[in-house]
């Protein structure tokens, strides 16, 4: 089983992370997520349940294409494309090139799992 770790962080301190790791003064722990988004907002629409059962889909059914999966969920290809680059983005899907030039997404994890601050991100104490 290959797992991601996500992370909710403000963008503030993800680029107060990054700068320090950049500097030397820091670096990524083993235990820490991978990805890392600014809200829970932005997790759940990312990671909606629609969008959590086509990474399954994906994951079963291995399409060789855009439009084999298109036609195998019943979502339009313009929107599976849309979707596809943006969960690429958080790292939870591959493209990659197959026959022809063709996208061929590949989900690379079996498992996500969340690591939750109990206050929102930025937040005043």
């Amino acid at each position: 089983m290959t797992t991601l770790k996500v992370g909710i962080a403000s963008y503030e301190q993800m680029k107060a992370r990054t700068m320090s790791i950049a500097r030397g003064e820091g670096k990524p722990s083993r235990g820490e997520p991978k990805v890392w988004f600014t809200s829970m907002d932005s997790f759940a629409r990312v990671l909606s349940d629609r969008n959590r059962a086509l990474l399954d889909l994906i994951a079963s059914a291995e399409p060789r294409s855009l439009a084999e999966l298109a036609a195998l969920s019943g979502r339009a290809t313009s929107n599976l494309s849309r979707t596809l680059r943006t969960m690429e983005r958080y790292g939870l899907v591959r493209l990659d090139k197959g026959a022809g030039g063709k996208l061929v997404p590949k989900v690379p994890y079996t498992e996500i799992t969340l690591d939750v601050p109990i206050g929102a991100p930025g937040a005043l104490a």
